[in-house]
């Protein structure tokens, strides 16, 4: 079957599935609808805000579908009439059968890591905490059970020791956009083989689950490494925080976007703040120190260690509170 003849639907919503979408249009692929999120009121002025998927769509002059309930008989009666021979999945909501099974050749999704490790909601991040020094975007055909169905294509990258969350997405994104137009052309071209994911592993596989509050804040008695790659795999969001402590028990939150470890021996109790007052601030864990180098009080500005500490003085007063 030729491209133009050939219909897809594509579903996403944020910056990540845009490159996708991008790549599959400048390869003149037949985009026949795309499917978001609908618009939210969003920032003080609750001014509406659209994804990203949807400015891009629009900007390509691209039928977009916006449903609050995928379940909904309307909508899938909308999306039935564009007759798809492939939906395209890429960062977007949980699908019911009755949307993943109803073109003629089901459903891809496009996954960033290397299935089966890191099935879930939370791929990057927990590569990364995990101190991972790879992974990769894999293409599937969708199952019931979520990030099971059948591999197509992988390709890997390096992790390495200075990258963060938002490296590893970029990074992910960019390299996730080829591996689809490759997947899509060849699932076109009938030029593909399907790889249980049972067969590539002979353990458990690690999960990726949903990241909350709780599983941002530091332990400081936890190693340098443990709370450095916690720190790196949070940032630039949802981010890792602690707590700062006064004489007298007041308590202030605080995000950290970037740090450095020191591996050294001493005999402070964990999470004990030592700093010059000018340059640097570092906090004592099982086996060494964090450098803090970039963080954010609550209610403030993001600033660099050197700022922060012009602006808070006698930061040595504080201590964290585990």
């Amino acid at each position: 079957m030729d491209k133009k003849d050939f219909k897809i639907i594509f579903m996403g919503t944020p910056d990540f599935a845009v490159e996708s979408l991008k790549n599959l249009i400048e390869n003149n692929f037949n985009i026949v609808c795309v499917v978001t999120s609908p618009d939210k009121p969003a920032g003080r002025g609750r001014k509406i805000n659209e994804s990203a998927v949807k400015k891009y769509a629009v900007s390509q002059n691209l039928p977009v579908l916006q449903p609050t309930n995928l379940k909904d008989t309307d909508f899938q009666n909308k999306l039935n009439e564009y007759n798809a021979d492939l939906n395209i999945i890429v960062a977007f909501r949980m699908l019911p059968e009755s949307v993943w099974n109803m073109p003629r050749l089901g459903s891809i999704n496009l996954h960033g890591s290397l299935l089966p490790d890191y099935r879930g909601a939370a791929p990057i991040n927990w590569a990364v905490i995990n101190g991972e020094t790879k992974t990769g975007v894999t293409t599937f055909f969708l199952k019931h059970e979520i990030d099971t169905g059948d591999i197509l294509f992988q390709e890997d990258i390096e992790i390495t020791e200075t990258d963060n969350a938002g490296t590893v997405h970029d990074k992910l994104m960019y390299l996730g956009a080829k591996l689809l137009v490759k997947t899509t052309q060849a699932i076109i071209d009938g030029n593909y083989k399907e790889i249980p994911q049972d067969k590539l592993l002979n353990r458990e596989p690690k999960y990726a689950p949903k990241i909350f509050k709780q599983d941002c804040k530091i332990d400081w008695s936890k190693s340098t490494e443990k709370i450095y790659n916690l720190i790196r795999g949070l940032s630039p969001y949802p981010t890792a925080w602690s707590t700062l402590t006064d004489n007298n028990d007041k308590n202030i939150d605080f995000k950290i976007f970037n740090s450095q470890k020191e591996n050294t021996s001493h005999n402070l109790n964990y999470g004990t703040i030592l700093s010059d007052n000018k340059k640097y601030m570092k906090i004592a864990c099982s086996n060494g120190f964090i450098l803090i180098t970039e963080l954010q009080l609550s209610g403030k500005k993001r600033v660099c260690i050197e700022d922060f500490l012009r602006g808070f003085k006698n930061i040595e007063n504080y201590k964290t509170k585990n």
